[in-house]
């Protein structure tokens, strides 16, 4: 990094390297509106306000800041009248980062849960897969059976089959406990294996 207050100009190169970035990226945040070089000839030139700027832009993008709340940000900053306010608008920005990313955790818990779920119902169905020969289904239990293994879930298969939700949950449970499985999927397992149900 160069020395903070310095008021020597850097070349774009020289700009590129001290933040570990290429030139493209740097022109690309021109074209974004995030930096405007100065230019000595046709060279473009860095001062220390370009610099001090692109380290609020690497640090965000750090964090993968969107470019968009990037520029929402500077613009913020380029219109603070104090230090303090700037500071404000910057840790604002922040929290706002860390609120997405914290949703984004929930999200990716919530996936892997649900993989260790799969995985789980994998291998429960290497032991406990087979139907039993005597499961015999009403018309409307196979139409939902059909929708539970198209993925759907009770919410969707009770708008599909124009009943409420409590009643397509009690529908799905119903066809579980046929096939004494744990889980929706262990029940279409069955299903399939026992041919009631085209394997896709």
């Amino acid at each position: 990094m160069p020395c903070p207050g310095t008021d020597e100009r850097l070349a774009i190169a020289d700009m590129a390297e001290a933040f570990g970035v290429t030139h493209r990226t740097l022109h690309f945040y021109e074209e974004k509106g995030l930096l405007n070089a100065a230019r000595l000839g046709p060279m473009r030139v860095y001062d220390g306000a370009h610099v001090r700027r692109m380290a609020v832009i690497n640090a965000c993008r750090g964090i993968d800041m969107p470019i968009a709340a990037i520029q929402e940000l500077m613009t913020g900053l380029d219109g603070a009248k104090s230090q303090a306010e700037a500071d404000g608008v910057f840790e604002t920005a922040l929290r706002a980062r860390r609120r997405e990313l914290a949703a984004q955790q929930s999200i990716l818990r919530r996936q892997m849960q649900r993989i260790a779920e799969l995985l789980e119902t994998a291998a429960n169905g290497c032991d406990d897969v087979s139907a039993s020969p005597d499961v015999h289904l009403s018309p409307i239990e196979a139409e939902c059976l059909g929708f539970m293994a198209e993925g759907y879930p009770a919410t969707r298969i009770a708008m599909l089959m124009d009943m409420d939700l409590k009643a397509a949950v009690t529908l799905e449970a119903g066809i579980i406990r046929k096939f004494e499985a744990h889980n929706r999927f262990q029940a279409v397992s069955k299903a399939v294996l026992a041919g009631m149900i085209a394997a896709e």
